[in-house]
């Protein structure tokens, strides 16, 4: 339900609103937000995945994000590259309350309460082009002597530019980017100093009630990082060429690597809650990054449970290598389980393949990790693809068997009642390359579809060849895992 239109601060107030800071309207809407999905049947467990539903990192990263925002506290991700700190910086963003109450005009969305309520001035003051457009001329400002009715309200929606800001770290972010300027060129001309024109907001005021996401906070510079740790710290910022601070009340999530963890601020790291973003550790979690985040759309060609599964193995194995060189930092992350998926089906398309071969699944890996490799001059490109190669020869057939393991396991389990004389006689009845008919192989064939049919294609032959093609290089048909 969208907020109800008042005309002025009098209709507000007399409405028994209550204004709240950023922090606490996140914090509201959390609490709000996991006791309605528990009311619903929900455990703790699953409410707190909702809240995050296109971002797959452990439970107790959650746990500890939400207890942190909760607690009205500023939020630093950090950890490997590819875990998906930044995904849950803008799915934060997905979660904010966008709709707010502002002083019509303000040039930094002011709560009409910052104006006309001395109780919420005390603690969030109105900016100063609304103090020079409702205070008493040649006084100070005084909210107990505003009247309410004189200060317009609007309803808006806050976005980016207007409650939301991204700022990249860079050592190109100089503090101007963050202050913004007041533009005294604009003010000659004009000649009002309230008018929204003068005031160029940068990416803290952009961000005022709303929500400020800094990706890679170590790599700003010190006088920026000094810029933002002011507005942390005291809710307030001083456009460049201005004598006036404006309000910056947002809540800020950033972002880091590990190796930039150095770089920041030690003053700015204490105002920020740190959270450690790991790998998942389990396999089947991460085997749900592919359908959460290319979602479970039939493809044009078929593409295999058993590749999905061995896509995540190889790049669980990369990881577990613990390869500490800086330009294969990426090529244990997230981004390349998903660039296996997409390079695989491409080799498949321009072969005009219906399905994803082997083939065509071994290229998709190559490229995937391979274009992860941080391209640096001289041999350290070619040295380092030595070591993905090297890797790939080792690994890739132990994934795909892998892969094929979990794959057959489950039907094992659940439909051969565990019988390794029932599985040597299916499989061995596969020779021909397709799945058989009747008995055994109608049940394979039932557990083909329910797990594939959303992998297409339409044609149901090709698919249970394929698998059988699988399948068929069996060796030990029982499973001990």
């Amino acid at each position: 339900m969208g907020l109800v239109g008042y005309k002025n601060a009098e209709e507000l107030a007399a409405s028994g609103y209550v204004p709240m800071t950023a922090q606490e309207a996140l914090a509201n809407k959390i609490i709000l937000k996991i006791r309605d999905l528990k009311s619903k049947g929900y455990s703790k467990d699953e409410a707190l995945s909702l809240l995050f539903p296109t971002t797959i990192v452990d439970r107790s990263v959650l746990e500890s994000l939400v207890a942190a925002l909760v607690g009205g506290s500023h939020i630093l991700l950090f950890g490997p590259s590819g875990t998906g700190k930044t995904s849950l910086a803008k799915e934060l963003w997905d979660l904010f309350p966008k709709e707010v109450y502002s002083v019509k005009g303000c040039p930094v969305q002011d709560d009409p309460m910052s104006v006309s309520d001395p109780k919420y001035w005390g603690r969030v003051k109105c900016c100063p082009s609304c103090e020079l457009r409702f205070g008493l001329p040649d006084e100070d400002f005084d909210p107990a002597r505003v009247d309410p009715k004189s200060v317009p309200v609007e309803v808006i929606t806050l976005k980016e530019g207007y409650g939301l800001a991204r700022v990249q770290g860079s050592s190109e972010v100089f503090p101007d980017n963050l202050t913004g300027v007041y533009n005294l060129h604009k003010l000659e001309e004009i000649g009002d100093p309230t008018s929204a024109q003068v005031l160029e907001p940068g990416k803290l005021l952009q961000a005022n009630r709303g929500l400020l996401l800094v990706d890679e906070v170590g790599k700003l510079p010190l006088g920026t990082q000094n810029v933002l740790l002011q507005a942390l710290q005291e809710g307030i910022v001083t456009p460049a060429k201005s004598r006036e601070t404006f309000p910056a009340r947002f809540v800020a999530i950033s972002t880091s690597n590990l190796r930039d963890l150095d770089a920041i601020n030690e003053p700015l790291n204490d105002r920020l809650s740190n959270i450690y973003v790991d790998y998942i550790k389990d396999h089947m979690k991460n085997r749900s990054i592919i359908d959460v985040s290319l979602g479970r759309e039939v493809h044009e060609v078929f593409f295999p449970e058993i590749y999905h599964h061995a896509a995540v193995f190889v790049v669980e194995s990369w990881r577990d290598l613990s390869v500490d060189i800086p330009e294969l930092s990426e090529v244990g992350s997230n981004r390349t389980i998903l660039d296996t998926i997409s390079r695989s089906i491409a080799y498949a398309e321009i072969e005009g393949e219906n399905d994803v071969t082997k083939e065509s699944f071994e290229k998709g890996v190559r490229d995937a990790l391979y274009g992860r490799i941080r391209a640096r001059g001289g041999d350290s490109f070619l040295r380092n693809e030595e070591i993905v190669r090297e890797f790939l020869q080792s690994n890739l057939d132990l994934s795909i068997e892998r892969g094929f393991r979990i794959y057959w396991c489950t039907f094992f389990k659940r439909d051969l009642d565990s019988s390794v004389s029932r599985a040597e006689k299916l499989v061995r009845s596969m020779s021909s390359g397709t799945v058989p008919k009747g008995g055994d192989g109608d049940l394979l064939r039932d557990f083909i579809t329910k797990i594939e049919k959303h992998r297409g294609p339409a044609n149901e032959e090709e698919m249970f060849g394929l698998v059988a093609s699988i399948m068929n290089t069996m060796k030990d048909f029982g499973c001990t895992e």
